[in-house]
């Protein structure tokens, strides 16, 4: 399906400014949707060759969304619908006088009746005077489940055209300073209703609820919200800052949405201003108890401090084990042990990298290609003093989760071993590391050009301990394959494949 600016950009010539400003109406309308127990649909007529027999053009279905708080009239999307014709004479009529209409008898869909009214939707020029229309909002309500309503749904009834005529008058939905990644809360979490002077006239029972976990036993009705909420928080600023912008909404501003914690609770706020018409009215503010989610939150990020600290600490121990080793290295007199002692520092050394760069993540992933640049700067340093490598690498690892990285890490450090010690012997020569990604394997390849592989050679029956970790750690830890073989163009190469997802029964 198309989007709604796929579908306006198509048929209309609306402006980008036009278009932008119904995106922040469609952004904003589950609100006036829920407050009216409706359907709303966003109309623009559609020009060019589409029109009615009359004369009046055919209107196009933009978006639509429907209400939480009660039935759908619509039980198929209407986004992409063209209609014309009297079907959509409300809509015309609302386009041509610009204003409301809210006259005319029930219409059925199907077995749903169901009550039409159109909302004109306009933009605020920049001298801050109401623009022409450029679309039309249809506000559909099911009528089949309709009854006496109550106290709250007149409430909610009541801001709902509030809000409407602010649509018609260009003033909603009010423009926000910054990006806000808080979720709104929504009508069900918790209404209250303000007048001109910021003292409550209603207040539903989630948000009598709300503020009850904040401290505030009595009715909310006839407090003004704004001391209220600046006493009740623990921190006198927090609060002072809360009041401070119930303030600024009663003056027609918009502020960005306010946390307030009492208790052990914490409140959501967020504060619309009420300006039908152009004239402050009050305001509305809806609030949700996030108190469990912020607990939540805050469970998460002392696990993650925690993970990365064990990873830190991980690393150090490392070190610390690759450093005994060295000191123990350059007291042993006999070669052969020497040279085995700094191999097991070099791979100790390699899985520490990976924990090293785990305790600067924020989750269980690492960048490998850094990786994979340092542990092949080391492998050509144990060369650097016998003959000229050069290193170069193709392609990129990509992000790898740890469980890869690690075991990875220590396969890469053999092999680029092997290249510049066994591969190239002591002469100068160059080694490549290529890697991509293809069909949800990581392809690695290691090559060099040097005097390839001895007679007869079979890594499979090789007793050198850094091809047994190599097979053990690819064939195992990996769950992938391994392959030496002769260069094309002179030399080794050796081929890992690694499957990037995780067997079943690993995670069983």
């Amino acid at each position: 399906m198309s989007t709604l600016r796929d579908l306006v950009e198509e048929h209309t010539h609306l402006s980008n400014a036009d278009i932008e400003h119904l995106h922040r109406v469609a952004g904003d309308w589950q609100l006036i949707s829920d407050l009216s127990f409706a359907d709303l649909l966003m109309w623009v007529p559609v020009e060019g060759e589409v029109h009615t027999a009359g004369g009046s053009p055919a209107f196009l279905c933009v978006a639509q969304v429907r209400p939480v708080t009660a039935p759908t009239a619509y039980q198929d999307d209407q986004v992409g619908r063209i209609v014309g014709g009297p079907e959509v004479a409300h809509l015309a009529i609302a386009r041509d006088q610009g204003r409301i209409w809210r006259e005319g008898d029930p219409v059925w869909y199907g077995d749903t009746p169901a009550r039409h009214e159109a909302i004109p939707v306009r933009m605020r020029a920049a001298d801050g005077e109401p623009g022409p229309v450029v679309a039309v909002v249809g506000r559909d309500t099911n009528l089949s489940t309709a009854r006496t309503p109550s106290q709250l749904e007149l409430n909610y009834l009541t801001t709902a055209d509030d809000l409407a005529q602010m649509i018609a008058d260009g003033t909603f939905p009010p423009r926000r300073r910054r990006p806000e990644t808080t979720s709104a809360p929504r009508v069900g979490d918790g209404l209250v209703r303000l007048d001109a002077s910021g003292k409550v006239t209603y207040a539903s029972p989630n948000a009598q609820s709300a503020y009850r976990r904040l401290g505030f036993a009595a009715h909310l009705v006839g407090e003004d919200l704004a001391a209220l909420s600046g006493r009740l928080a623990d921190d006198p600023l927090e609060g002072g800052d809360a009041g401070t912008r119930i303030l600024a909404t009663l003056r027609g501003e918009s502020p960005a949405r306010k946390e307030i914690e009492a208790r052990g609770a914490t409140v959501l706020m967020r504060a619309l201003p009420l300006m039908p018409a152009g004239v402050p009215i009050g305001a509305l503010v809806l609030v949700r108890d996030v108190t469990e989610v912020r607990r939540r939150d805050r469970a998460l990020v002392t696990k993650d401090a925690t993970i990365r600290e064990i990873h830190h600490r991980v690393k150090n121990n490392l070190q610390t084990v690759a450093a005994l080793l060295r000191l123990q290295a350059r007291r042993v007199e006999i070669p052969a042990a020497r040279m085995a002692l700094e191999e097991s520092v070099r791979r100790v050394a390699s899985i520490a990298l990976v924990h090293e760069t785990l305790s600067m993540s924020s989750d269980e992933v690492v960048d490998f290609d850094g990786i994979a640049d340092r542990v092949a700067t080391a492998a050509i340093d144990v060369a650097a003093a016998e003959s000229t490598v050069t290193l170069r690498r193709e392609g990129t690892f990509g992000v790898l989760p740890a469980e890869i990285a690690t075991p990875l890490v220590m396969v890469l450090n053999e092999l680029l071993l092997n290249a510049v010690e066994h591969g190239l012997a002591g002469d100068a020569g160059e080694v490549v590391v290529a890697s991509h990604r293809y069909r949800r394997q990581l392809h690695v390849t290691v090559s060099d050009n040097g005097k390839g592989l001895p007679e007869g050679f079979d890594a499979s029956t090789s007793q050198r301990l850094g091809l047994q970790i190599v097979r053990t750690l690819a064939a195992g830890e990996l769950r992938g394959s391994i392959e030496l073989r002769p260069r094309a163009e002179g030399g080794t190469e050796a081929v890992l494949v690694v499957p990037l997802h995780r067997q079943k029964e690993r995670q069983m």
